[in-house]
């Protein structure tokens, strides 16, 4: 019996050709508003928690505000400000590259994103309150207590879901049929499950992390661990981002040989409780250096787009600074002068809005591609680069001024509330830069929902 002609056409090269450029363009399309939705909750919590930190600044110049607020004062506004930059700013760029990973801005399976971002952002927004009327587990960073311990981790379960979920369903429809990419994924959603389980035992107040006896902080063997996990997803990203350049690259390799070489030193060194004078725990920790040409020449090695130019230069340059004034704030007589002052708080902001934060918007811009017009406007760039920079030179300033007098941030005085008002009109500068970012997004939103009339739609109006 020979084919009816319905039955040949349908299974035309040409027909299957369209059919799957129309599948292409629909994922595009799914793929571009979850992206975009994405990036709008990473900014709006930017937004909030940088706005926190203008209020925090204020309260630090003129105390008087905090008698204004009731039990809403410096120390219940702190947590808020730290867990919203961390737990909804540094995360959430990071939920979009694993939605990106394991398919979930395709198809069925975007349909729930959004969902997984309002549960989310909502756990942090419940979060916020609980920390406002005064519940902390009293553990930076682990401020979870009560019903948010419960529905953080909650959160965090719902994306595990999602992601297995899309896993199964690339499986099922050949979507995702290369073995050593099923396997890897695999091996990520097992490291991923456990982390609301760890996330709710780790709040608890009955559970410390090693300490250093002559500072009260982190020793350097726990600094050189939370820093390899910063390295791993470093040398993780460009797989889930783009592709490797046409020529091999051998710092690919070596990179990978270092990381894990400092992986068996950092098992080595152990979990106890362990001064900073000791030379074993600083000398470790000056093995980082040597990411500070590596990092460089290994993101080379990949292709990028063309938006992710001037935040990929700016993260890099970041790590440069970052690395190497980690490792001298960490000397002894450096850190026991420094610690607990004002230059801690210079190299958290180093850390977090210059390095991290521009590691973050690079990824979304990547993920982003022509969207990724958002994040490059030239006035803001320059603005959170130069206030960034600004800020964490006078509060090095300020740190080392506070080691050699106490009463220095204490005691008002001509050059501390010089330096507390520029503080003040820095961060108000850094608000603004974010602010513009998130009024973008929100056009970009408003943009994929309502996309421009095509030229034949035109003509039929």
């Amino acid at each position: 019996m020979s084919p009816s002609p319905s039955s040949a056409a349908t299974l035309h090269p040409l027909h299957v050709q369209e059919g799957i450029a129309r599948l292409s363009a629909s994922n595009g399309s799914i793929s571009r508003q979850v992206m975009a939705t994405t990036a709008w909750h990473s900014l709006l919590w930017l937004v909030v928690a940088n706005s926190v930190g203008v209020l925090l600044a204020t309260m630090l110049l003129t105390p008087q505000i905090n008698n204004l607020l009731g039990q809403w004062t410096y120390g219940r506004w702190m947590p808020v400000h730290m867990n919203l930059q961390l737990y909804g700013w540094c995360c959430l760029p990071l939920v979009a590259f694993l939605f990106k990973v394991y398919g979930s801005d395709r198809e069925q399976a975007a349909a729930w994103c959004r969902s997984v971002l309002w549960v989310w952002s909502s756990a942090l927004g419940i979060g916020a309150l609980s920390w406002l009327d005064g519940h902390s587990s009293g553990k930076l960073f682990l401020d979870w207590i009560g019903y948010p311990r419960v529905l953080f981790p909650m959160a965090l379960a719902s994306l595990w879901m999602l992601l297995s979920y899309s896993l199964v369903r690339g499986w099922k429809h050949a979507t995702d049929s290369r073995l050593p990419a099923r396997i890897l994924k695999l091996i990520g959603l097992a490291l991923l499950l456990p982390i609301p389980f760890l996330i709710y035992f780790a709040a608890s107040p009955a559970i410390y992390p090693p300490v250093n006896p002559d500072t009260g902080g982190p020793t350097g063997a726990s600094q050189l661990e939370s820093t390899l996990v910063v390295i791993a997803v470093l040398l993780l990203l460009p797989f889930g981002l783009t592709k490797r350049k046409a020529a091999r690259s051998w710092h690919i390799t070596a990179a990978w040989v270092v990381f894990a070489t400092e992986f068996l030193l950092c098992l080595g060194l152990g979990r106890a409780n362990v001064s900073h004078h000791r030379p074993i725990q600083w000398i470790s920790l000056g093995s980082l250096l040597v990411w500070i040409p590596l990092t460089p020449a290994y993101y080379n090695a990949f292709l990028w787009h063309q938006n992710t130019r001037r935040w990929r230069i700016a993260f890099l340059c970041w790590w440069s600074i970052l690395v190497p004034t980690g490792w001298i704030l960490f000397l002894p007589g450096v850190l026991d002068h420094v610690k607990f002052t004002d230059g801690l708080v210079g190299h958290s902001l180093l850390a977090m809005a210059g390095f991290v934060s521009s590691l973050l918007i690079f990824v979304m811009v990547q993920l982003l591609g022509d969207d990724g017009w958002i994040f490059n406007g030239t006035w803001s760039f320059y603005v959170w680069q130069a206030s960034v920079l600004a800020y964490v030179l006078i509060m090095f300033y300020a740190g080392w001024r506070e080691g050699s007098d106490p009463a220095f941030s204490i005691v008002p005085g001509v050059p501390r509330n010089t330096i507390y008002v520029l503080r003040l009109l820095l961060g108000m500068l850094i608000l603004l830069a974010s602010l513009d970012w998130f009024i973008d997004a929100f056009s970009l939103l408003k943009e994929i929902a309502s996309p421009p009339l095509t030229e034949a739609q035109a003509d039929t109006l």
